[in-house]
């Protein structure tokens, strides 16, 4: 089989589909029923997490280390785990980076990188991956960053592919396979960009509550 190109990742993903590696390195190519996504507009940080986001003790950038997040990422988070991000999809990824298509928001103090996240964004639809930190709150306030992101530039769909406790917590929901595509499609056909969104509305995202 042929190697894994960013090509192969935009035709995956404009057709609900997308990759991950088993343990072996073998690629699959996934496409869950029911799906999982979180509403953006729904999205409201968790009242344990506003003393972090008004104490501003992270600094926030924005594809400062794309590569890096997603080799954080692919750690395993425990002796027995496996991870599917193999060396395969780290460049597949990281040549949709360089393209413009794949973004990271990543959470550093005292110029460490300590949480962050990645995903890919075709048209008005963002595609998140994986998330990571070394910090409590770190990849959460990474999360809050891309919301606000998202929101301000007119952002249709996120998805997260896959229901588990960690989406959950920031509103995740399941929807029929069909109707996924359904929203999918629609949110193809508008482009937004993804582009830093002004500081104070990171910190004031709350006060609509």
């Amino acid at each position: 089989m042929s190697k894994l190109t960013a090509d192969d990742l935009i035709y995956g993903y404009i057709n609900g589909i997308f990759p991950m590696a088993d343990a072996d390195g073998t690629l699959y190519w996934y496409s869950p029923d029911p799906r999982a996504i979180i509403p953006i507009e729904t999205y409201k940080p968790a009242k344990s997490l506003r003393p972090t986001l008004n104490k501003k003790q992270f600094e926030i950038r924005i594809n400062a280390d794309f590569e890096q997040v997603m080799r954080l990422c692919a750690l395993p988070r425990s002796l027995n785990d496996s991870t599917w991000i193999s060396e395969e999809i780290i460049d597949a990824y990281t040549t949709l980076h360089r393209m413009g298509l794949a973004h990271s928001v990543e959470t550093y103090m005292d110029d460490r990188l300590v949480g962050g996240l990645y995903g890919v964004s075709l048209g008005s639809a963002f595609f998140g991956e994986s998330m990571f930190h070394r910090v409590d709150n770190a990849s959460k306030v990474a999360f809050h960053y891309l919301i606000v992101t998202l929101r301000e530039q007119k952002f249709e769909l996120l998805d997260t592919q896959f229901i588990n406790d960690n989406v959950r917590r920031f509103g995740a929901i399941e929807i029929a396979k069909n109707q996924y595509l359904r929203q999918l499609k629609h949110a193809l056909k508008r482009k937004a960009r993804f582009n830093e969104p002004l500081l104070e509305h990171l910190f004031n995202f709350h006060a609509e509550d």
